[in-house]
């Protein structure tokens, strides 16, 4: 049974037209083509996303390969996580050395290569506040300013879990819901951000802009436009799938050009 909450009740005055929440069930496999599209969008638009931000996914002790610049900067970044000390061989010499520095409030790592390297990558290792132990092997390229985001799964879905755990299965799903409306960060969530090309299914365009993703969960959000000559109506029954936990939409009606945002939470894609 599908309940229904009206847009005071389910987010706080967020803003949203309607919300509903369903129970986990069997995946269906013959899904509304508007919702197949929705709840398959990431997939194709995150490929085109990724050409931006370098995401890696990393256990204790693992090697990570990456990408980084020649002429500016490399930003690499711990999914929470920070990065307490580096450790490099330095060869004081503008040949075979690189700068390190590891910002203090964040505890990011920024990468300078000077053009004088004479070398076709450079290696570290890194340690982090929670323990977690590094080895960087990383290319080097004449490519803009880079942003490495590093996941270690078992440190995620730990804090995912404890997130989740704290309230019912139904619950968590309306609390990743709000965090979504909200632009917050959600303790365990990797929070991937989108600009990928929109997808289209008659007069309506779908565009992925972020997703979240924790141990139980699978958050998205997607911005829906009318591109049509006439109004159209937007239902959540349209969108969600069998298998969908909760779904909000910001408007139920869209006139020609007008754009809403749908939040989709199902089971997470790692379940």
């Amino acid at each position: 049974m599908t309940h229904h909450f009206s847009a005071g009740a389910s987010l706080l005055g967020l803003g949203t037209a309607g919300f509903a929440l369903g129970s986990t069930r069997k995946r269906d496999v013959t899904l509304k083509p508007l919702s197949a599209l929705l709840l398959g969008v990431g997939l194709v638009l995150m490929s085109s996303a990724a050409h931006a931000d370098q995401f890696k996914q990393a256990a204790d002790n693992a090697r990570i390969e990456c990408e980084v610049s020649r002429r500016e900067l490399t930003r690499i970044a711990l999914v929470g996580d920070q990065i307490a000390s580096v450790s490099k061989i330095s060869a004081g010499n503008p040949y075979s050395d690189f700068a390190v520095s590891n910002e203090p409030v964040r505890g990011d790592l920024y990468l300078s290569v000077p053009p004088t390297f004479a070398g076709a990558d450079i290696s570290f290792f890194a340690t982090s506040k929670k323990g977690y132990v590094y080895k960087f092997a990383c290319r080097t390229a004449e490519i803009d300013a880079q942003q490495v985001f590093i996941t270690n799964p078992g440190l995620v879905a730990s804090e995912a879990a404890d997130w989740e755990n704290e309230s019912t299965p139904a619950d968590a799903a309306i609390r990743l819901v709000r965090a979504m409306a909200g632009g917050e960060t959600v303790p365990g969530f990797v929070i991937r951000q989108a600009a990928g090309v929109p997808a289209r299914v008659g007069s309506i365009s779908v565009q992925l802009i972020a997703e979240y993703e924790g141990a139980a969960l699978h958050g998205q959000m997607l911005r829906v436009t009318n591109l049509g000559r006439a109004t159209a109506t937007l239902r959540e029954a349209d969108i969600a799938s069998q298998a969908t936990l909760a779904i909000s939409l910001t408007a139920t009606s869209l006139k020609p050009g007008e754009a809403a945002t749908a939040f989709v939470v199902t089971p997470s894609m790692a379940n």
